[in-house]
């Protein structure tokens, strides 16, 4: 009956390590005036993603003048700044259009900033999560907000960023631009990368964090998920927010607020107002209303702090904080304490060195076969599965499915392998093992990424029940697992949220994690007579999940495939191809591509804007058609000294959303301009574009039709060529094709230029 309890209060801890991070219900539309209201902020959203709104499409001014339109309705007079605007990074040149706004306070500190962006992803997304979740979490947060007719003591200015999916372009000209920016004190950003989920709490800061996790606990937020290693896990992923810029150029500290589950439908056509789960939208409100009340109030002057501080949530106890100075100390401590019950367990004869041997053996056995296959798992489907080739991020439509899969294999080879070692005798001794590479790792992780720090404190519970097994003949099962649920509760999210953020590649950390928290829990496992029962029951799991992974791998409707096609037309000899990424084809790309499509050898070495460095795979000659081409011009050309300064216009014939520029790594620029803008200069080099990959120099996006002006300079001697690839997302709508629209169980590969009528020009300048 006990063992019966404690596997209930195993699963009951699981269960609510998930359950309690996120609301259970959402606020409905008769919610009172002052309040949070989820069915009212949806009002907002299915008017906002009815349509994809990239920059520089028709229904992205539609929503940017919806949104100006609203904050006016609240009372406050909005403003819209343009201009021109270069990521280094992304290579990508924009003029984002941003809409601003400010609620004057009483005092003359610092202002709060709320702030997310309107653009969605091109040319696909409907941007429902991405982040017109966001958007309306502010405005329906306003409302509730100003309903209460207060002047706040802060400043409250509010920024709807543009171009932010292109590369943070809007963020970069209020920082580098606005005379509100000065004013700024603290940003609290919305995000998505999903949608659905658990909103994630991270913190953007140059300096010590400490301050800004007391503020953030002393604001009280209901359902915080939060801990010091996701900013740097953050830092890993490929992609910023716009608090990136307020941090690198501004040095404004920031709290980013972003879902990361349900990741296929991150930048894609699935990222709809249907798809947005509810309670997610609930979550990031229950965020905003307490932290736009706390900081509206609080000195925004003081944030600044030279400490750091480790914080982690625990369901019922929300954030947990501690300084940066308590890790060595504590690890110190858990060490000492590691080796006097080590010493104090073999005086008393209940640890023995055979034993310990047998649980180091157990554990590493376990952690390799486990480590192993989760890392040659994603490479194994892909090779089962070559269709997940295309899903580019790597999070499947059945991921959850593999996660479940592979984390009862987990726990099926640690049973079985466990099963030839245990004896209700020697728990003790096989404790050791875990408690010492926990400590290990705690050590690691002090040293190389103090963030995770907070790992320390499941140890002290595993030194507990180390303790419990020494002193007492016949220790209680039920103490034991009640000692084991901080590792549960504290550790389960990330079995889940690594492969869901980063990725099934990243199954190898889940599986191993799987591993080091059975391993502490082998105390309560012990008592289990019939391991090798278990660990059967767990591989039957484990297939179940795999064979129902396998009737939900294909495509469907409500998990359509990602595809790809784009006509080519090299308008210097005349040419045309239909080109692809996919690598695997199906009935509407082989239309085009065919059967035996050609290597697409020509446009191997463009990569053209691809967030993953995707490249062309196959191509097939195609009709020419009458596609105006852009008109190039060189409108200056002069030598000066050993530097020949040139200005060449692009001007389009036609209706286009991109030009990419590509020109051979070889070729050096001393400076350059677009459109205004000067590229950063490598101080070390004294060039520009020393980072390119490969060819690529940047993208520029195009808005309200403007030409495309380069002003450059070159080593007199240097014989430059550009390729132009200038590129319009109307291969479906053009009149000069008939390409049909995709099967229901397909849509627009994200990440990439698709559905694009690209022309190619070459310019050499000698």
């Amino acid at each position: 009956m006990k063992k019966l309890i404690a596997i209930i209060i195993i699963l009951l801890a699981v269960y609510f390590s998930f359950k309690t991070i996120i609301p259970s219900e959402i606020t409905s539309i008769d919610t009172p005036k002052n309040e949070f209201s989820t069915q009212r902020a949806l009002v907002h959203l299915k008017e906002i993603s009815k349509d994809v709104h990239y920059l520089g499409s028709d229904a992205h001014n539609d929503v940017r003048d919806y949104i100006e339109k609203e904050l006016q309705k609240l009372g406050l007079e909005t403003h819209i700044q343009e201009g021109y605007s270069y990521s280094e990074k992304w290579g990508a040149f924009s003029k984002p259009k941003n809409i601003l706004a400010r609620i004057k306070g009483t005092s003359e500190g610092k202002a709060l900033m709320l702030l997310t962006h309107y653009d969605s992803n091109p040319h696909s997304s409907f941007g429902a999560s991405d982040a017109g979740s966001g958007v309306v979490t502010i405005l329906e947060g306003l409302r509730a907000f100003l309903s209460e007719n207060k002047t706040p003591k802060n400043d409250i200015i509010i920024l709807i960023s543009d171009s932010e999916e292109l590369g943070l372009n809007g963020a970069d000209i209020f920082v580098n631009q606005h005379e509100w920016a000065k004013d700024v004190g603290l940003v609290l950003n919305f995000e998505a990368r999903g949608s659905g989920g658990s909103s994630i709490m991270l913190i953007e800061t140059n300096q010590g964090n400490a301050n800004l996790m007391k503020e953030f606990v002393a604001a009280n937020p209901k359902f915080p998920v939060a801990n010091s290693l996701f900013y740097s896990i953050y830092k890993m992923l490929p992609n910023d927010t716009d608090l990136t810029i307020f941090r690198k150029d501004g040095d404004i500290d920031g709290f980013n607020f972003a879902f990361i589950d349900d990741h296929f439908d991150y930048h894609t056509a699935l990222d709809t107002y249907e798809r947005l789960d509810r309670n997610t939208l609930e979550h990031q409100g229950s965020y905003l209303m307490p932290l736009l009340y706390h900081f509206s109030e609080s000195n925004l002057n003081n944030l600044k702090h030279k400490e750091d501080y480790i914080y982690f949530n625990v369901p019922f106890l929300k954030t947990i904080i501690y300084p940066f100075s308590w890790i060595m100390p504590m690890l110190i401590l858990a060490i000492i304490l590691f080796i006097i019950l080590l010493f104090y367990g073999f005086k008393k004869q209940t640890i023995n060195a055979k034993d310990v041997g047998k649980g180091f053996v157990a554990l590493i056995t376990s952690l390799i076969i486990a480590g192993a296959i989760g890392y040659f798992s994603w490479g194994f489907l892909k090779m089962l599965y070559p269709r997940y080739n295309e899903i580019l991020h790597g999070f499947t439509y059945n991921g959850y499915t593999y996660i479940s899969a592979f984390v009862c294999l987990s726990l099926a080879i640690c049973f079985y392998i466990y099963h030839k070692v245990y004896k209700l005798e020697n728990v003790a001794s096989l404790l050791i093992a875990p408690l010492f590479l926990w400590l290990v790792i705690c050590t690691g992780v002090a040293l190389k990424l103090e963030g995770a720090s907070f790992f320390i404190i499941p140890v002290f519970f595993g030194l507990l029940s180390l303790f419990v097994f020494i002193r007492q003949k016949e220790p209680s099962i039920i103490l034991l697992t009640l000692l084991g649920l901080p590792v549960i509760m504290m550790l389960s999210y990330f079995v889940q949220m690594f492969p869901v953020g980063l990725g099934l590649k990243m199954m190898v950390i889940s599986m191993v994690l799987v591993v080091l928290i059975f391993g502490l829990l082998i105390s309560v496992f012990g008592f289990f007579k019939h391991k090798k029962r278990w660990s059967f029951l767990f591989l039957f799991m484990s297939i179940y999940f795999l064979v129902s992974a396998h009737f939900k791998s294909d495509f469907t409707e409500d998990s359509p495939k990602p595809n790809s096609l784009l006509y080519v037309l090299n308008a210097d000899d005349n040419t045309a191809v239909w080109a692809t990424y996919d690598e695997t084809l199906d009935a509407w790309t082989k239309e085009f591509i065919t059967d035996y499509p050609d290597e697409a050898s020509d446009l191997k070495d463009y990569t053209i804007g691809s967030k993953y460095k995707s490249g062309f795979s196959f191509t097939k000659k195609a009709p020419i058609k009458a596609i105006n081409k852009p008109v190039v011009e060189v409108s200056n050309d002069t030598i000066i000294g050993n530097l020949r300064h040139i200005e060449v216009c692009i001007t389009s014939q036609r209706n286009v959303n991109r030009i990419e520029i590509f020109s051979d790594s070889t070729n050096i620029y001393k400076s350059f301009k677009v459109n205004g803008v000067n590229v950063p200069i490598d101080e070390e080099r004294g060039n520009v574009f020393n980072k390119r990959n490969k060819s690529r120099l940047f993208s520029y996006h195009v808005t309200d039709e403007e030409p495309l002006n380069m002003i450059f300079s070159v080593p007199k001697n240097q014989e430059t060529t550009f390729k132009i690839y200038e590129a319009s997302y109307d291969l479906l709508e053009n009149e000069n094709f008939s390409v049909p629209k995709r099967e229901l169980n397909m849509i627009p590969k994200p990440f990439v230029l698709n559905d694009a009528i690209v022309v190619k020009r070459t310019l050499s300048i000698k």
